[in-house]
């Protein structure tokens, strides 16, 4: 089991605040995230 820890999650929370900064509307705010999620995917596609 996985556990997170505080500052782990404060980070997350940090990171959304940044993503939300500037945001006109939610749809904005999801597309920066499926991008984020994307290039994540690729970079730990390439590490394998």
């Amino acid at each position: 089991m996985d556990v997170m820890t505080d500052l782990q999650f404060i980070t997350i929370l940090e990171m959304v605040d940044m993503i939300l900064d500037g945001c006109e509307d939610i749809n904005e705010a999801k597309k920066k995230i499926e991008k984020l999620i994307e290039k994540r995917k690729e970079k730990k596609e390439k590490a394998e």
